[in-house]
């Protein structure tokens, strides 16, 4: 089966998705997620995992990361991954994948385009159904934002401002709030494949050097654009797993054994 791309390049900002193996709701469970979570902390510690946003759904995880060039990406998905499958697997007598394949990585211009991949990560359990706002999910980066822990703080803050160009944190706080807000109030927040199915989202020429930058293997794949965005495509082949998010659950099940 053909692999889900994970191209790296120093300095950018990655949107990876991860799915469960064969759309399973692995995650349903709420020790599951709290431990996804934990280990990405972990990773933040060890390895210096610049994480800008993330939310875990029932079957699939997105994650906002800015490359620092030191090999912390991957390192980090491993550990996180790993250890997520592993403590499920025994804690259910379960063998098997746990995870869909291998993670995929989407390259974000900063500024704009990065502040409107915050929002669309933000409202992806409002998509699924199971919240009516993003504050009321547990497992999501929209509260942390908000309202930053006085401990166990999992995203780089002064990092996301760096990348969303702006200034102070009451700012940060204002402008995502008030985008989250407006997707909500006009019903805006369906899924965009772009962000998880692209290669990389930006402008023409930032798109066009990153392509440049990805050296052969990315030479063949197609820009689009659209409405001033651009994006380079993935062939339909080289990623057969999309990112819909699944309808939650009729009956979620919270700390099931």
């Amino acid at each position: 089966m053909p692999r889900a791309n994970r191209h790296f390049l120093p300095d950018l900002v990655w949107h990876i998705t991860h799915r469960c193996h064969e759309r399973e709701f692995l995650l349903r469970f709420h020790q599951d997620r709290k431990r996804w979570r934990r280990w990405l902390y972990e990773a933040r510690k060890r390895y210096g995992l610049c994480i800008l946003d993330y939310i875990v759904t029932s079957n699939h995880v997105h994650l906002l990361v800015r490359d620092r060039g030191q090999g912390e990406i991957p390192r980090s998905m491993q550990l996180i991954a790993g250890r997520t499958g592993q403590a499920f697997n025994h804690r259910k007598g379960r063998k098997g994948a746990f995870w869909e394949d291998r993670y995929h990585a989407t390259a974000v211009q900063t500024g704009d385009h990065l502040a409107r991949c915050l929002t669309y990560i933000d409202l992806n359990m409002v998509r699924a159904g199971a919240v009516v706002h993003p504050g009321e999910w547990e497992f999501g980066g929209y509260r942390e934002i908000q309202s930053p822990p006085a401990r166990y703080r999992i995203i780089d803050l002064q990092a996301l401002m760096h990348a969303l160009e702006i200034d102070s944190m009451d700012e940060l706080r204002r402008q995502h709030r008030i985008r989250v807000e407006d997707s909500l109030a006009t019903g805006t927040q369906e899924r965009d494949d772009r962000w998880t199915r692209s290669l990389a989202v930006g402008s023409q020429p930032f798109v066009r050097e990153v392509q440049r930058k990805m050296g052969l293997d990315a030479q063949a794949r197609t820009i689009t654009v659209d409405s001033g965005d651009a994006c380079l495509r993935e062939p339909a082949a080289a990623y057969r797993v999309h990112f819909a998010e699944e309808k939650w659950p009729s009956r979620p099940l919270r700390d099931a054994k």
